[in-house]
């Protein structure tokens, strides 16, 4: 019982003394528990740390560079100046590059097509009624032609991309070359690479 008492005495006065323990000063010579970091490896580090944090302003800075530059790439790569891989997502890749080949070294009806609708147009305003029954016919025939050509297309690239790329995926190539085939020679975007008449 006495033995008891005594071990509770003491452990109170371990109680009381370790909060005026810890309220005194460390010693300056002490070890910190961790080795100083030398000269050269501080500034390493404050630099670092300085360069990662960039202001919101800085980054949207650097964001609108790095696009511009993109799409420069891009404008490069359209004309027929650039590097195929700038180019845009849709008109990546040997198959595509084969259907626009295919469709640029030909002539399509289709491509004619707004020209001709021009002239159909002003045939039609004229109060000629001979005039404007012209203008009728040469829709129908118009029509009748690029449906025409249009299948033809679609049958000789698909049995081409068969042969040419044999268990490759080629879904939507079809579409994207009639596309294609709807716009004037010199508006066509990527720029043709190959002249008319010659294989692709």
């Amino acid at each position: 019982m006495f033995r008891s008492r005594a071990k509770e005495e003491k452990a109170a006065t371990a109680d009381q003394a370790s909060p005026t323990d810890s309220k005194q000063p460390r010693d300056p010579q002490a070890p910190k528990g961790r080795p100083t970091p030398k000269r050269n490896e501080a500034q390493t580090q404050r630099r670092s740390v300085a360069n990662t944090t960039l202001t919101r302003k800085d980054a949207s800075k650097r964001q609108r560079d790095e696009r511009r530059v993109q799409l420069e790439k891009q404008r490069q790569a359209l004309s027929g100046r650039g590097n195929e891989r700038d180019l845009p997502l849709r008109d990546r890749g040997p198959i595509r590059k084969f259907a626009r080949d295919y469709i640029d070294s030909r002539f399509n009806v289709a491509e004619f097509f707004l020209p001709m609708a021009v002239v159909i147009l002003v045939l039609s305003v004229v109060q000629v009624p001979a005039l404007q029954n012209i203008a009728l016919l040469l829709w129908l025939v118009i029509i009748i032609l690029i449906v025409v050509d249009s299948f033809l297309n679609v049958f000789r690239l698909r049995k081409q991309l068969a042969e040419r790329f044999p268990g490759q995926d080629t879904k939507g190539t079809v579409w994207y070359s009639l596309m294609r085939s709807l716009q004037m020679r010199r508006l066509r975007l990527p720029k043709p690479q190959v002249k008319r008449g010659e294989r692709p």
